[in-house]
């Protein structure tokens, strides 16, 4: 029973590292831009000349 209780306990502190980890990355504005990622490729860049 004992071990169930020391791995209740080692799942929680991962958990809470995940969370931190989480946290931290918002914080620093890691997902502040969400639309350009998706839409990057639909946006031509380089102008292309028509030869003919």
């Amino acid at each position: 029973m004992s071990a169930l209780y020391l791995l209740i306990l080692a799942s929680l502190l991962v958990a809470l590292g995940f969370l931190g980890a989480f946290i931290w990355s918002v914080r620093k504005g890691h997902y502040d831009d969400d639309y350009t990622p998706s839409v990057r490729i639909l946006l031509d860049d380089t102008e292309k000349s028509s030869t003919n």
